[in-house]
């Protein structure tokens, strides 16, 4: 579930595909669906003092935008080492909708769980790869 922050001016959409291709080298993928909201969840205190740590600041949760994106070429292009950012990812894999509800952490997956629900329409038995926005609040 590659996730990424979106720079001052950048629409969500456009944040989205650069995202993707900084951290898994895909160009050709589409997006086919998004979350119509906003979806928002709060850090657990041992995480929110490493996040302000990290990240400066009061930092209590993240509020994230959801875009379902079909590869439009074939999965050859992955490339977690593109050169266009620091390497986020050592491995990758296509999950089931249910799998990446029971890998999520726990304090995220309700925000999976309404993900998944969200984007289950377009699912035909396959898996699936989703990729979020995320915006610090």
């Amino acid at each position: 579930m590659p996730q990424g922050g979106i720079e001052d001016g950048e629409e969500p959409k456009l944040a989205a595909i650069r995202e993707l291709r900084e951290e898994t080298g895909i160009a050709s993928a589409e997006i086919i669906a998004e979350v119509p909201k906003w979806l928002t969840y709060d850090f657990p205190p041992p995480v929110k003092t490493k996040v302000n740590r990290l990240w400066g600041g009061e930092w209590h949760g993240q509020a994230q935008k959801w875009f379902l994106m079909q590869l439009r070429d074939d999965d050859i292009e992955v490339n977690l080492a593109t050169g266009e950012a620091d390497p986020e990812f050592a491995e990758w894999k296509w999950a089931s909708p249910e799998e990446v509800v029971e890998e999520a952490i726990d304090y995220k997956r309700p925000t999976y769980e309404e993900v998944m629900r969200t984007f289950k329409p377009y699912f035909q038995g396959s898996a699936i790869s989703a990729k979020c926005k995320s915006a610090k609040w």
